[in-house]
């Protein structure tokens, strides 16, 4: 019974039931052919054997899992590189749709880059004539500046004409005060008066005789109230010239001046109108542009990042294969024997 027993611990697997299997003692030749093994290939064989098949199992499980997870993640990197297509593929047909691509031909990316060096271009040359134009407006508004300045010096200069033209009552009153103009003036009130007694005298005179104007009283009459009338005038004329027509003749030159400068200012007005039009002009063709490179570096940001996906889903896709070989290598180091107990085990699974 005990060498019954001693038999079956021998055998291989003997420690678990149901998988013994059928084997016999090795001879003393054969443990001679293990020690002349240099490498030791049949003692690790036998100790192969020796091993429980659970640990078999276990490796062919985790393999398996290995696989497994291999195979999803080659899934998923497929279905990454199918939209990386499907994305190019969008940009591709984006672009045969842009004017700067000549008709039946495909956008390539020389194309694209030179089409965004001339953007560039245009975009320097623009900021340019932008420059230029703030420094004419500067110079404009300027000059806006010194004609308001003259136009304003020129009105305190009319207004001051205009107080001169007004003299107020204290100047008055000085002139009255002034023995020569007050005695002129007395003198002329006096005749004014004595003029009127005249008048009305003459007028009492004319309805009491009923004269008519053909008469030789009537003819009379009318010469005198004619002389009257003209000695009037002349009093009022002497009395108006000097200063008053000297006044008179620099109100006729400051008006005239007034003129000119009127339609210098309003030729200046003109001016001003035609380039805040050019300058609105300007501005809105800069802020067209402005978004048209704001919209082209968009783009040309989602290309970069394309870019980046593409070198990614390339470095994976190399990547990849060097993963999938680790596993063969770590299956090629299982001898043939450990093959036989996967083929015999695999019906379990």
């Amino acid at each position: 019974m005990a060498t019954s027993h001693l038999d079956d611990d021998d055998d291989f697997g003997g420690d678990f039931a149901g998988n013994r299997r059928p084997g016999g003692k090795r001879s003393f030749g054969e443990i001679d052919d293990d020690e002349d093994d240099i490498f030791g290939s049949k003692k690790a064989n036998s100790k192969l054997e020796e091993t429980a098949p659970g640990v078999a199992t276990g490796m062919i499980l985790s393999l398996r899992e290995s696989l497994q997870t291999c195979k999803d993640e080659l899934a998923k990197y497929e279905m990454e590189l199918e939209s990386a297509k499907s994305e190019i593929h969008k940009w591709h047909s984006s672009f045969q749709n842009e004017s700067f691509i000549p008709p039946a031909t495909t956008p390539e990316p020389n194309l694209v880059v030179n089409y965004i060096r001339t953007l560039k271009s245009t975009d320097k040359s623009l900021k340019e004539q932008l420059e230029k134009a703030k420094k004419k407006e500067a110079a404009f508004i300027v000059t806006f500046a010194k004609r308001e300045q003259e136009v304003a010096e020129l009105k305190a200069a009319i207004r001051e004409l205009r107080a001169q033209l007004k003299p107020p009552s204290l100047q008055t009153r000085r002139l009255l005060l002034d023995p020569a103009i007050h005695e002129e003036f007395t003198r002329l009130k006096n005749l004014v008066e004595e003029k009127e007694k005249k008048v009305k005298e003459l007028q009492d005179n004319i309805n009491a005789v009923n004269f008519t104007p053909n008469s030789k009283m009537g003819k009379m009459l009318m010469a005198k109230c004619k002389t009257l009338q003209e000695e009037n005038e002349e009093i009022g004329n002497q009395a108006s010239e000097g200063k008053m027509h000297e006044l008179s003749l620099k109100l006729a030159l400051q008006k005239s001046r007034n003129a000119e400068l009127r339609n210098q200012f309003e030729g200046l007005c003109k001016n001003v109108e035609v380039l805040t039009t050019d300058v609105d002009r300007s501005n809105e063709m800069v802020v067209i542009l402005q978004e048209k490179l704001e919209e082209r570096d968009s783009e040309i940001k989602r290309l970069k990042l394309e870019l980046q996906q593409r070198n990614i889903t390339e470095e994976m896709n190399d990547s990849a294969p060097m993963v999938t070989d680790e596993p063969q290598s770590t299956t090629e180091a299982v001898d043939v024997p450990q093959i036989k107990l996967e083929c015999n085990t695999e019906g379990e699974f």
